[in-house]
C-alpha cells in the first residue's frame, strides 16, 4: 500500500514573528535550516518521490533530503498553505498583527468567500485536499512519498480524510474545522505518516516530532 510522510516545513521567518511580504516567499530561519537537516536524517530509506509545495519554505526544508537522495524524483504539487487572507492586506505584517483579520475571517465562516487577489476560499482548499488524495491513491505500490507541506494544509488533510466522508460534508463543518485546527499542534518539522490500505481505509499516525532534538 502507498505510504506518505506529510512533513511540515521547518521554522520560517514568519513563524519566528518577523514581518513578511509575500506568503509564497517567506524563507527559513537558521533554526529552520537545522531542522531541515534533522528531517533528512529521519529517513531510513529513500522515498520514491519528493514533493514540495510552490512555497519557498518547503523547498528549502526539502533541500537536505534532496541532497541525501539525489536519485529520487522530485515534483511540485499544490500542497501549499491555506492563504485565506489577501496578501496585499498582509504586506509587511506579523502573525500577531494579522490576528484581528484572522478572527474576522473565521467569524464569517463562509466556505466560498475569497478575501481578495491571491487568497483562496475554504472550498478551494478542500479541492486541493481531495486532489492530493487522488494523486496519492494513484501512486504505484509500494510507493513511499515525502510531501513537504504546511500546517494548515496538513490539518485539512487529516480532518477531511479522517473525519469527513465527502467534500460537501466538510463545507458544512467549516467552524468545526477551525476548532480542530486550534486543537491539533503540528510543530515546524513535524511528520504525519499516511497510509491508504487495500480496502480503502485510511490510517494516519500521531504527529511525530522525536526526530527534532530539543533546542533545534
Amino acid at each position: 500500500m502507498p505510504i506518505a510522510w506529510l512533513i511540515r516545513h521547518a521554522e520560517s521567518e514568519a513563524n519566528a514573528g518577523l514581518p513578511s511580504e509575500n506568503p509564497a516567499e517567506v524563507p527559513l530561519t537558521p533554526r529552520g535550516l537545522r531542522q531541515s537537516t534533522a528531517i533528512a536524517q529521519r529517513f531510513e530509506r529513500p522515498p520514491a518521490l519528493i514533493v514540495t509545495s510552490p512555497y519557498l519554505r518547503t523547498v528549502q526544508t526539502a533541500g537536505q533530503t534532496i541532497e541525501r537522495f539525489p536519485d529520487t524524483a522530485r515534483t511540485e504539487w499544490p500542497v501549499h498553505e491555506y492563504t485565506y487572507l489577501a496578501p496585499a492586506r498582509c504586506y509587511q505584517t506579523t502573525l500577531a498583527e494579522r490576528q484581528p483579520m484572522v478572527e474576522e475571517y473565521w467569524q464569517r465562516s463562509d466556505p466560498h468567500y475569497v478575501d481578495g487577489e491571491g487568497a483562496e476560499s475554504f472550498a478551494e482548499l478542500l479541492d486541493r485536499v481531495w486532489q492530493l488524495k487522488e494523486r496519492f491513491q494513484q501512486c504505484d505500490e509500494p510507493a513511499f512519498v515525502a510531501i513537504f507541506s504546511h500546517a494548515q494544509f496538513m490539518r485539512a488533510v487529516i480532518w477531511a480524510l479522517f473525519y469527513m466522508q465527502s467534500q460537501d460534508q466538510c463545507l458544512a463543518q467549516m467552524r468545526k474545522f477551525r476548532l480542530f485546527c486550534n486543537a491539533i499542534d503540528i510543530q515546524n518539522g513535524a511528520i504525519v505518516e499516511w497510509q491508504c490500505k487495500p480496502n480503502g481505509e485510511i490510517w494516519m499516525s500521531p504527529v511525530l516530532t522525536a526526530h527534532l532534538p530539543s533546542g533545534v
